[in-house]
């Protein structure tokens, strides 16, 4: 098993961001269909994108950094959640601006 970084600073990331969603009020965990929706284009292109790379060995992990822990096709875990943690982060941090700000979505009930 490998180190931790990559883990440690999507924890850092989600820690940074997660306190939105309680504090105010953006419910984007609530919508988690919405969210799954927007996730899911991200993770699938990126994650094809990481097999191709890896396989035409452009791409690659230092295993000091990463859990050791490998997909198929080469992926390692940590880089999966990183498609995962970062977008859902990104997300978090628009909603919360557009709470604050009263900025409508257009799809208000």
């Amino acid at each position: 098993m490998g180190n931790y970084a990559y883990l440690a600073v999507l924890a850092g990331c989600a820690g940074c961001a997660l306190w939105l969603e309680p504090v105010l009020r953006v419910n984007v965990l609530r919508r988690w269909r919405r969210l799954a929706l927007t996730l899911l284009p991200v993770v699938v292109i990126f994650v094809m994108w990481d097999l191709a790379a890896i396989a035409a060995g452009h791409w690659t992990f230092d295993p000091e950094q990463i859990t050791g822990i490998l997909l198929p096709g080469g992926l390692p875990l940590d880089e999966l959640l990183f498609f995962i943690v970062v977008p859902v982060c990104a997300v978090l941090g628009f909603e919360a601006v557009r709470a604050v700000r009263r900025w409508p979505a257009g799809d208000e009930q």
